[in-house]
């Protein structure tokens, strides 16, 4: 693997070992009642089972991922709808500047709204390498926002809220860097 993909103070983790970071439990999510809200600065607001999430338009990605504690993995092939799909459907209003990714448990972070449609790489995301994601990384939603540190990727996703504005997510409030770029190295304020 080329070290060009590689951003300073990251070391490549072992091609079978995707560690697992987690605060709190682990959700073990019935999927014939969970759903996926779209809220906020939209002209229509979505609410779209899994099944309904599953039948969108699918779209295979691969993508490097950097956690702020200093593992890359490069190459994954991720499985999902691309954000483009959802923002067609949803169509953000003009005051729409940012977005707040809701989770299971009160996680949340903010990710301004031209990082989540700046290309086609930004993705919900429900599986990985072939696989439905597991609960541990994510089942059965995650946001992938592969530019950024991978706390930026939320797990467990419930919600997208369009704000006119930002607002710091939970590890944000708890001292992360809001950019979170990994080539900058912006892990911590």
């Amino acid at each position: 693997m080329s070290s060009e993909r590689i951003p300073p103070g990251q070391t490549l983790t072992a091609p079978d070992r995707w560690p697992v970071l987690t605060f709190g439990p682990v959700p073990r999510t019935d999927t014939a009642t969970w759903d996926l809200k779209v809220l906020g600065l939209v002209e229509d607001e979505l609410s779209l089972s899994y099944d309904e999430v599953r039948a969108l338009p699918r779209k295979e990605v691969v993508a490097d991922i950097h956690c702020v504690t200093g593992w890359s993995r490069l190459g994954d092939t991720w499985t999902g709808v691309a954000i483009q799909e959802l923002l067609g459907r949803c169509r953000p209003l003009p005051e729409a500047t940012h977005v707040m990714a809701h989770c299971e448990f009160g996680y949340s972070t903010g990710v301004p709204l031209g990082v989540l449609d700046d290309d086609d790489d930004m993705h919900l995301r429900y599986g990985w390498n072939g696989r439905d994601l597991t609960p541990e990384h994510g089942f059965p939603l995650r946001l992938l926002v592969p530019r950024k540190y991978f706390w930026k990727s939320a797990k467990w996703l419930r919600g997208l809220e369009f704000m006119a504005g930002n607002r710091l997510g939970f590890w944000e409030q708890r001292g992360y860097h809001d950019e979170a770029d990994p080539w900058l190295e912006q892990r911590y304020w």
